[in-house]
């Protein structure tokens, strides 16, 4: 997957099928199951894939147990459904977590194992485990760190785990692989139309170069996320919002915090969410929360407040909490709400099940959703979208295909795993070259092989897509990535054709940036949402 190869073949068609705006879950689903059809696809994203929200999750494949307690039982069952398909499409990616649920009160027991009984039998032939209940020694052997005083025993069920921004790029590779175009840093700025003011296509500018680019299209399809309404009053200057942004925060601590390869869920916390604690690549994340914001970026800011709850509400289950100093990275990611039709709505209570909506003048756009059930979504989108372009109907096939270098089993000590079959191809490389088989910091597993590996496959384009999102070090410990910066940089240097000034600038830009993934001693409090 090369970006200068794309844009070279962005110009080989005259007009095609499909135009994607939009690199995250949501749009990367759509352009695959576009492109697996047969039809000629083309996907635009204006920053790295998964940069906002796809790369900020709490890193669950679930089918939500907390929208079944809701009554939202066709979101739940399309769920679990689309979590047996990414369990078996992608394998390298997805793996069965055990989560515990303590119970503190006499009647926590019978409700929740009531509850996640019904999740089992929703999950039929594709459930990943059968829940039980739990004594309190077993609760504790299974999560040490579980405070003990009053703690009457425990439910246990299963959902499953995965790393959403490598999901993202694999899909982007699957995209390529299916003969479609994935393109990112090309920021949409104009919509296309033709006579009769119908859309087709769209002026996009190429933000390495300034290159402007015009792509004819049959059907664009609006798959931006939290910035769906930018796209939408490209169209229609008067359009109405059709989106509202939560905030979700997520605290990254040591491992020896949840004591386990268990998860813990807290079903029900002082502003009634679920918390989770889950391990993830040798560590421990911890959220979320769900905090309503008027101002969206591509790089939200955790709130004071929010971090405080998180802590806070460790205290309340744990017996050695983590304090602010204890925290490694923090990140906040913004999910894309459809804006419901009573003002008054906390959103916590909006549905993530996804709306597809078309303009007069033909502009499709996907709105809310959630990664587990991106593969339905892409779907359903194309079904829209291929009546929409006059496109001869094909069936979809994602339900049943594998995704790229999609293998089963891996090494879980391995990081390399999280590539699949790449994963031999990057062993040779460093076999050949057994300096590429060293490290980019101490104590962490990623090599330099990976860097070069990134920028020929995986289009990085900068330390902060490599650091971020081809490997997660960022979002893991921010001051490990801050440190590794310097020798990612002079490699992709080498790798991408710059001088020492691309590395100095890129150097200071990810340190500033990283800065925001750091917890300070003594906060100053504000709203840090602000653009």
């Amino acid at each position: 997957m090369n970006r200068e190869t794309n844009i070279r073949n962005l110009n080989l068609n005259n007009i095609w099928d499909v135009v994607v705006i939009g690199g995250g879950a949501s749009g990367l689903g759509v352009a695959v199951d576009s492109a697996s059809r047969g039809y000629k696809t083309v996907l635009v994203e204006q920053s790295d894939f998964s940069k906002s929200t796809s790369s900020r999750s709490t890193k669950l494949v679930h089918g939500g147990v907390r929208y079944l307690s809701q009554g939202d039982v066709a979101l739940v069952l399309d769920a679990l459904k689309e979590r047996g398909h990414f369990l078996k499409n992608v394998p390298h990616l997805v793996s069965k977590q055990e989560f515990v649920v303590p119970n503190y009160e006499w009647w926590d027991a019978p409700y929740y194992t009531i509850g996640l009984k019904m999740y089992d039998l929703m999950s039929g032939k594709k459930g990943f485990g059968k829940s039980e209940h739990i004594n309190k020694e077993e609760t504790i052997e299974k999560i040490p760190n579980l405070l003990k005083k009053e703690l009457d025993g425990g439910v246990v069920y299963y959902d499953g785990q995965f790393d959403d921004s490598r999901m993202a790029v694999t899909l982007a590779q699957t995209l390529v692989d299916k003969g479609g175009l994935a393109i990112n840093y090309m920021k949409v700025n104009k919509l296309i139309r033709n006579r009769s003011g119908m859309i087709k296509g769209v002026n996009a500018t190429d933000l390495e170069t300034g290159n402007e680019h015009k792509i004819n299209s049959r059907v664009v399809v609006n798959a931006t996320g939290v910035f769906s309404d930018n796209i939408i009053k490209m169209d229609d200057p008067a359009a109405e919002k059709t989106v509202v942004a939560s905030q979700g925060v997520h605290l990254v601590v040591d491992k020896k915090f949840l004591g386990s390869s268990s998860a813990l869920m807290i079903p029900k916390t002082s502003d009634g969410r679920v918390l989770f604690a889950v391990p993830w690549h040798d560590k421990t994340v911890i959220g979320t929360t769900d905090s309503p914001v008027d101002n969206v970026s591509l790089e939200p800011r955790a709130m004071e407040e929010e971090v405080e709850f998180i802590l806070q509400t460790c205290k309340q289950y744990l017996k050695k909490s983590p304090e602010r100093k204890d925290v490694l990275s923090v990140y906040a990611g913004l999910r894309p709400l459809v804006k419901p039709e009573k003002e008054d709505k906390k959103t916590k209570e909006i549905s993530r099940d996804h709306t597809i909506s078309v303009s007069l003048s033909g502009l499709v756009s996907i709105v809310g959703g959630k990664w587990t059930t991106y593969r339905k979504m892409g779907e359903d989108t194309m079904d829209t979208a291929i009546m929409i372009g006059g496109l001869k109907e094909r069936p979809s096939v994602t339900a049943e295909m594998q995704l790229h270098a999609a293998m089963p089993g891996g090494d879980n000590d391995d990081h390399l795993k999280w590539y699949g079959a790449d994963s031999f191809k990057i062993k040779a490389m460093i076999a050949e070259n057994p300096k590429l088989g060293e490290r980019i910091i101490e104590n962490y597993p990623y090599t330099k092989a990976e860097v070069v590996w990134a920028c020929r496959e995986e289009m990085a384009r900068n330390i902060e897509d490599f650091l971020a999102r081809r490997i997660r070090l960022l979002f893991l410990d921010a001051r490990a990535a801050i440190k590794a910066s310097e020798t990612v940089a002079k490699i992709m240097a080498s790798e991408l054709g710059y001088r020492r000034k691309w590395q100095k600038e890129q150097i200071e830009s990810f340190n500033k940036l990283a800065g925001g993934y750091i917890l300070i001693e003594n906060p100053i409090v504000e709203d840090s949402n602000d653009e």
